[in-house]
């Protein structure tokens, strides 16, 4: 046998697609449809390339200073990865138990959570959203539980809980660890959870430079919470790897939280794309949730989500389709610039719907 027990019984998570070549309009993998920040780029441009012989600072203290100032905490209570994969990662191995209690996340959320269950041998169970999609949090309290992780705005749903049911969480819970996966929160109307990490000791709260930030390709990632916290996400990475954030994205990410002007106006020209694109497609007769990040998810009244899925490419449109059975239907688009906003609406209409 050439692989481990483990290896054998793994189902990894199977990432969106990334067309090689061609003139498609990619709306799957819910990218910034905008560069990064001229003063990320600049700050690459610059860069003094001799020193890539040498490892990256293990901690990337330049950055996670940034993050600080940036979010309003210490230095301490950040944690930086190898994009916020690989903090919640870390996160699963740090805080939650190989035991017979479970971790909690809800039946329709990020699919890579069941993975990095099965990774560690975490037993998990998954909690029933309502029916249209928004989650009960009464139903993740008086249990026995390993700890809870809830993304918020939710994926693939778009949908988002406020500030009172995480308080409800941690307070039930104060010897667990809620974990908040802010991935989307920056295209939110509601605030981060980060103020409330400072109030309660077993919230983390991870974000990414993926989505608002424009560096998906640059793998930057970041954890906010107690120090403790911190210092065990450390040890745990420590034990995987000491370098997972290198030199040249560490110094990108550090100018694109920097600035702060470049950010804003990307994220108002997403939220705007985002409002014109879920009025378009209600007149069109699809149902679309109150999309709180920078993707819609949305489902035809008579068409089936393959079959749109299948059309749009047919006219070089790729959006992203979950074969869930409770959201089959339902189609995850990324919200890009006006002009493929406004491409994806004209490739509908061509459909008669």
């Amino acid at each position: 046998m050439l692989k481990s027990k483990l290896a054998a019984c793994l189902v990894p998570y199977v990432p969106g697609e990334q067309p090689k070549g061609g003139n498609a309009i990619k709306l799957n993998t819910n990218e910034n449809p905008y560069p990064p920040s001229p003063k990320a780029v600049e700050a690459i441009a610059a860069y003094d390339f001799s020193k890539l012989r040498l490892y990256p600072d293990p901690t990337a203290d330049s950055l996670r200073e940034a993050i600080a100032g940036a979010e309003g905490v210490r230095i301490e209570n950040v944690f930086v990865g190898n994009g916020s994969d690989e903090v919640l990662s870390l996160a699963f191995a740090a805080f939650f138990d190989a035991s017979s209690h479970p971790v909690l996340f809800p039946d329709v959320t990020y699919s890579f959570y069941k993975v990095f269950c099965s990774l560690y041998g975490i037993t998990y169970e998954e909690i029933s959203v309502r029916d249209d999609f928004t989650v009960n949090v009464s139903d993740y309290l008086g249990r026995k539980i390993s700890g809870i992780v809830l993304a918020n705005p939710n994926a693939p749903t778009a949908l988002s809980l406020g500030g009172d049911a995480f308080r409800a969480l941690a307070e039930a819970y104060p010897d667990n660890v809620i974990i908040a996966d802010e991935a989307y929160v920056d295209f939110s109307s509601l605030p981060s959870l980060v103020p409330l990490t400072k109030e309660y000791k077993n919230l983390l709260a991870v974000k990414t430079f993926s989505k608002s930030r424009s560096l998906a390709g640059g793998r930057i990632g970041y954890a906010i919470g107690d120090a403790e916290l911190i210092k065990t996400l450390r040890s745990v990475k420590d034990c995987f790897n000491s370098y997972t954030v290198d030199s040249l994205s560490a110094v990108a990410a550090r100018e694109a939280v920097l600035d702060v002007g470049y950010f804003s106006e990307c994220i108002e020209k997403i939220k705007s794309a985002r409002s014109y694109a879920a009025d378009e497609l209600k007149s069109l007769g699809f149902v679309v949730t109150d999309s709180d990040a920078n993707f819609l998810f949305v489902r035809h009244e008579k068409k089936s989500g393959k079959e749109l899925q299948s059309a749009l490419r047919s006219r070089g449109i790729i959006v992203r389709r979950f074969d869930s059975p409770r959201i089959a239907d339902y189609l995850r688009i990324t919200v890009g610039t006006h002009d493929e906003m406004k491409a994806l609406v004209s490739a509908l209409k061509e459909l008669r719907l």
